[in-house]
């Protein structure tokens, strides 16, 4: 019998697992794949967002912030990548500035620090690569980058020094209440628990229908990439945003903190919760609505392209509950 048994090695389930590693428990993290941050966490934009963006009053917000404040100090105890570069959200049309307006008072009800307007001459000292259609920007100087790999192994390996198990290559199959626990299926194993802790990601919708027979809807979002060498890695120092739509902030221009120069992601919802090729057309999106925000990007520089999946849920919430007595959701983690 086991305390708790998490379903997924991501960034979600291993923070999770290095937090209750603090307490006398018998904590396994079952991950279908072969390591630790091999699905969503592996292949993201590595911003830690300040927080302006999420809806005031929202789950997504309040953890955002309470994130963006924390991760300076826990990059620091477990030693992983990080760099407080702060943030612009560019506006490109006269028309968009209601829009920016509302981006700040909504960050200000968030409790995002030091939010404020520049205009574009304040902007091009920051960042004098921006494209000849930049009007202005909200500057955020909390945002920052992160590796993501380095975040998630870091908490990983936290939670095995304290004694928790991992078990790779077991998928969850089943998830059934039995008297006081759970009994989870693996085409390996049968494990009895306690507590089950969902954060499956992409997958979450499977194993939410496994433990309670109802539908939650998880939609694959993929976003592509470009990833340049770092001999442009300083091209812009700030990640610079587009005015947030219907699928996020649209694509992006940052550094990483390895040095390397990012612009993407395109944003496609899909069926499939595994498909990450990339695609012509994708590409060549980012290529044209890049332009509109930073001039001139060294695109023959790339070094390689590629794809993650995000777990959207419709109502573009994070869903953290106890859905049913000792199991619950940690699901729709996606940005941020």
């Amino acid at each position: 019998m086991r305390d708790v048994v998490i379903v997924g090695a991501g960034v979600s389930g291993c923070a999770i697992a290095r937090e209750l590693s603090r307490f006398q428990l018998d904590i396994l993290v079952l991950e279908k794949e072969e390591d630790v941050c091999c699905g969503t966490s592996k292949a993201n934009s590595g911003i830690v967002h300040a927080g302006f963006d999420a809806p005031a009053g929202s789950l997504m917000a309040k953890l955002n912030v309470a994130g963006s404040r924390a991760m300076e100090a826990l990059s620091q105890e477990l030693d992983f990548p990080y760099r407080r570069n702060g943030s612009l959200v560019l506006m490109t049309r006269p028309d968009q500035r209601d829009a920016l307006e509302a981006l700040l008072e909504n960050g200000r009800k968030n409790g995002v620090e030091g939010l404020e307007i520049l205009d574009r001459d304040a902007l091009l000292a920051m960042e004098p690569h921006l494209s000849d259609e930049v009007l202005a920007g909200l500057y955020a100087p909390t945002g920052a980058i992160v590796c993501p790999f380095g975040l998630t192994i870091a908490l990983a390996e936290n939670a095995a020094a304290n004694g928790v198990e991992f078990r790779f290559d077991s998928p969850v199959t089943g998830l059934s209440r039995t008297g006081d626990f759970w009994t989870v299926e693996t085409p390996t194993m049968t494990i009895q628990a306690r507590t089950v802790i969902n954060a499956a990601g992409v997958h979450a919708g499977d194993i939410h229908g496994f433990a309670t027979g109802e539908n939650m809807k998880i939609i694959p979002r993929r976003g592509e990439y470009f990833l340049m060498d770092h001999t442009v890695g300083d091209y812009v120092n700030s990640t610079v945003f587009q005015l947030p739509g219907p699928y996020g902030k649209g694509v992006l221009v940052t550094p990483t903190v390895h040095g390397n120069l990012l612009v993407g992601p395109t944003a496609t919802d899909q069926n499939d919760p595994d498909r990450t090729a990339t695609t012509r057309e994708g590409l060549d999106s980012i290529r044209e609505k890049a332009a509109h925000s930073v001039a001139d990007i060294p695109w023959r520089q790339t070094i390689t392209s590629f794809a993650g999946l995000r777990a959207h849920r419709p109502e573009h919430e994070f869903y953290i509950w106890e859905t049913l007595p000792g199991y619950i959701d940690c699901a729709g983690i996606e940005s941020p």
